[in-house]
């Protein structure tokens, strides 16, 4: 189990993952695979009946979204982001990572009826990035993970928020007030599980958050919200012991899983509609983020930087922003989202993401590697870096 709570394993995994899906798909047997994703599965007497990939998608991947929650509500209240203060520089860089990324997406795919796809290379995928630098920075100074680690929560948020607002589709709002309501009924019994009837609190904790996805699902908002919602109102310390205990299955099954399903697409005839899709994920993802990042850091640093933080250098700053452009989850599923209605092009949207990422990583590793030189030379390396 320690071994699928570092940093590195987790993020091998994905790949692993990730490129198993691509080389199956493209196989003998990639049709017949692909088909059997796109088979049905309804629970009886109700109006939920999804394909297998959205099973994944929308069911199990909302136990990742808890946790990326779980660790924003302890980052708001006694992290990184618990004062203006301390969250305005990771904020100002993650503000770059996204903007960046959009303007180029949006130039290189002007004119061609596809600028819908504009979100997807706003991600920053925490898990492979953290991966990353544990493998290639090790010896890099502190403030380098702590930073990456604010920037990366921030800019979820904002993938968060493009799923919820941009993906909501004919929302029901009885249902989606009915989720609201399971949340808070939920919140407020994570605060008794100090009682006597703790089992007894646990079963109806799990019917809640049962009922909240259904809710959520039924109500046009993406269902993955539903664990935001829950991360969010629970109880900080049951949270995090639910968090810690669920890690090891969400990176060894649910995020490989969805890696592997997302990646599950035939390479496209580049000769049809969507190329500039591809061109602009692929491009947007490595540069933007870097441009964004490092931009955006590097003159926070200098407007409001605060005499407990201390600066990181312009060097560094670019290191995270490549680890930045590190897209793959949350990009993976704007993706898919962002033309659903459109095979072909939502499968050159997935392609741009895996190679933008598999771009983003190796130019991070390449600088990290660089970084961490400098910080020996210059005698300001730490021996080890935490994981």
């Amino acid at each position: 189990m320690k071994l699928l709570r570092s940093a590195r394993f987790p993020a091998i995994l994905l790949l692993i993952a990730a490129v198993a899906g691509l080389v199956i798909a493209n196989s003998p047997i990639g049709h017949d695979v692909i088909e059997l994703s796109h088979a049905h599965l309804a629970i009886p007497g109700t109006p939920i009946d999804l394909s297998l990939t959205h099973w994944v998608s929308d069911g199990l991947l909302v136990f990742f979204f808890f946790m990326v929650s779980v660790e924003l509500q302890f980052e708001l209240t006694r992290g990184e982001l618990r004062s203006a203060r301390r969250a305005i520089q990771p904020a100002l860089a993650a503000a770059g990572g996204v903007i960046v990324p959009i303007a180029i997406y949006l130039l290189i795919t002007a004119g061609s009826g596809f600028q819908e796809g504009w979100p997807i290379p706003t991600a920053t995928d925490i898990a492979f990035a953290l991966g990353v630098l544990a493998v290639f920075g090790r010896g890099l100074p502190s403030g380098v993970r702590i930073f990456l680690l604010a920037l990366a929560i921030i800019d979820d948020v904002v993938g968060i928020v493009f799923i919820a607002v941009l993906f909501a589709t004919d929302l029901n709002y009885g249902m989606l007030a009915a989720g609201l309501l399971t949340t808070v009924l939920f919140g407020i019994l994570s605060r008794m599980l100090h009682t006597r009837a703790r089992r007894l609190v646990i079963a109806l904790l799990v019917v809640l958050a049962a009922l909240t996805w259904v809710f959520i699902l039924l109500s046009g908002v993406h269902a993955t919200i539903a664990g935001v919602l829950l991360g969010l109102a629970m109880a900080q310390t049951p949270a995090l012991v639910t968090r810690h205990v669920m890690e090891p299955w969400v990176n060894a099954v649910i995020l490989p899983l969805f890696a592997f399903t997302a990646a599950l697409v035939p390479i496209p005839d580049f000769s049809g509609p969507g190329v500039s899709v591809f061109w602009g994920v692929l491009i947007a993802l490595p540069v933007g983020k870097m441009i964004g990042i490092a931009g955006l850091g590097w003159l926070g640093q200098r407007l409001v930087g605060t005499p407990d933080h201390p600066k990181l250098a312009l060097g560094d700053l670019i290191a995270v922003g490549a680890l930045g452009g590190i897209g793959f989850t949350v990009s993976l599923l704007l993706a898919n989202l962002a033309f659903a209605a459109d095979a072909v092009v939502r499968d050159k949207a997935v392609l741009g993401v895996l190679a933008g990422s598999v771009i983003s990583a190796i130019a991070a590793g390449i600088l990290l590697t660089l970084r961490v030189r400098h910080h020996r030379l210059a005698g300001t390396a730490v021996e080890e870096q935490t994981t």
